[in-house]
């Protein structure tokens, strides 16, 4: 993102949006356009990889997740899978768990993935805008975001609005892309710049969602900056911890 410090961003920027309130219609729009081959090409294009990365991000929650009276929400949930991982970390304690996502194309296809759970063990769902949830404060022991906190329209409120949900020593859970240095870097930023638009418009029919995936990637604050805004957004303690050579990574913080 030449000429622009990250540290100004305020928070995600489709093609063509204006403000705040046109980047988050735009961004709506392109995963209802893509809700269809969403899981396809997530697996495809992460080569799989992405399903042990919302396993590792469970199991770094299970001394939450393990708590019957747990109450946990998964934010920008799409359809699901950060949510599920969730729920099969809990076994067979019983938390309340809430996936909310805004679009509702991707919460009619969690939907139909949970009517295979058995009853009673299907996490619920909420549309709902993360930037302005319908929860009390301090409702919440966890909150979680696999690959969507990138999407919002302003990172720190987004932070705020999950500070205020979570009760006193609650804790937080943001999973997302970074970018990682070296050869690796130079590898990864080949493929995902030049090869991964390429697919994911072949496979989905549509081009704007994998042209912006790169652009978003490249947008979002880098971590040092990331834990220096969930601090000033309220959280006592902020940490990251790289996955797959930083191609991924974990922030956490605890109110």
């Amino acid at each position: 993102m030449p000429g622009v410090s990250k540290s100004t961003v305020v928070g995600a920027a489709p093609e063509g949006a204006r403000d705040p309130q046109s980047a988050a219609r735009a961004v709506r729009e392109m995963f209802t356009s893509i809700a269809p081959r969403y899981d396809l090409l997530n697996h495809v294009l992460s080569f799989n990889i992405d399903r042990m990365w919302w396993r590792r991000t469970a199991r770094s929650f299970r001394h939450i997740v393990g708590r019957t009276d747990a109450r946990v929400l998964d934010l920008c949930c799409g359809t699901g899978d950060m949510t599920f991982a969730l729920r099969r970390q809990a076994g067979e304690s019983s938390p309340k768990i809430v996936g909310a996502d805004f679009s509702h194309a991707m919460l009619q296809r969690a939907t139909a993935k949970s009517s295979a759970a058995p009853n009673g063990s299907a996490p619920g769902w909420i549309e709902a805008d993360a930037l302005n949830l319908p929860f009390p404060g301090g409702h919440f022991d966890l909150v979680t975001s696999a690959f969507g906190f990138r999407n919002l329209a302003d990172y720190d409120a987004g932070l705020r609005e999950i500070v205020r949900v979570l009760r006193p020593g609650g804790e937080c859970g943001i999973l997302d892309f970074g970018e990682p240095e070296g050869v690796m870097g130079a590898l990864y930023r080949i493929y995902f710049k030049q090869v991964l638009p390429r697919v994911g418009t072949l496979i989905s029919g549509v081009r704007g969602p994998y042209a912006y995936l790169p652009a978003s990637v490249e947008r979002f604050p880098p971590p040092q900056e990331m834990l220096a805004r969930m601090k000033r957004a309220g959280f006592a303690e902020a940490t990251w911890t790289p996955y797959t050579f930083g191609i991924a990574g974990l922030y956490r913080g605890k109110k």
